[in-house]
């Protein structure tokens, strides 16, 4: 529980408290899920306490940090720099916290847009972040009782709702969110 102190601390001089409360919620969503799952809930945690750890950068800063640590940044990251923040904050996490375990950086870097072959504590921390308890969209609850049942049709879910908010926006999408989604659609053929 010692890293997940000194991450707090870290979280609450860093993070608007209205973020830092979405974290924790991210974090109890996360750790049932992984129970639910089988899955490691105290990476599971730290994961999910580190996802938006960088949330609060501004878009230079992203992107500095990001090009400082040799990450790709391709034009759907220029047209949407926060899309950085999963990046950045897996940078803080191996940075500052020492955390070198592939599969929780890897849950933090694509937390928001998914990607192809998610391993599990990816798709953990993906729907964790989708489905906390202060997200208030229609069809939440429903999403909710899914992810419960079956994570991977719930990351669809996540992925298709993410996708038809990007298009009503006139943004750019992702081509991770979309990868995400036709990977789980062929493996569920």
């Amino acid at each position: 529980m010692l890293i997940e102190d000194d991450i707090k601390k870290y979280l609450e001089k860093c993070l608007k408290p209205s973020r830092y409360v979405h974290t924790l919620g991210v974090v109890d969503v996360a750790e049932k899920l992984a129970i639910q799952y089988n899955a490691d809930a105290k990476k599971a945690r730290i994961a999910a306490l580190l996802h938006d750890s960088a949330k609060n950068m501004n878009n230079d800063e992203l992107i500095r940090i990001s090009k400082e640590n040799n990450h790709e940044i391709d034009e759907d990251y220029y047209s949407s720099p926060q899309l950085l923040h999963g990046v950045v904050g897996a940078y803080i996490a191996k940075n500052t916290f020492d955390i070198e375990d592939s599969d929780i950086l890897n849950a933090i870097t694509y937390h928001t847009t998914g990607r192809a072959n998610m391993c599990l504590l990816e798709k953990i921390i993906y729907v964790a972040d989708y489905i906390e308890p202060s997200r208030n969209f229609q069809g939440i609850e429903s999403l909710r009782e899914l992810a419960y049942r079956d994570l991977d049709e719930a990351v669809i879910e996540c992925c298709e709702n993410t996708i038809k908010y990007i298009l009503s926006k006139k943004l750019l999408l992702h081509k991770n969110t979309i990868e995400a989604r036709n990977y789980l659609l062929i493996q569920k053929q």
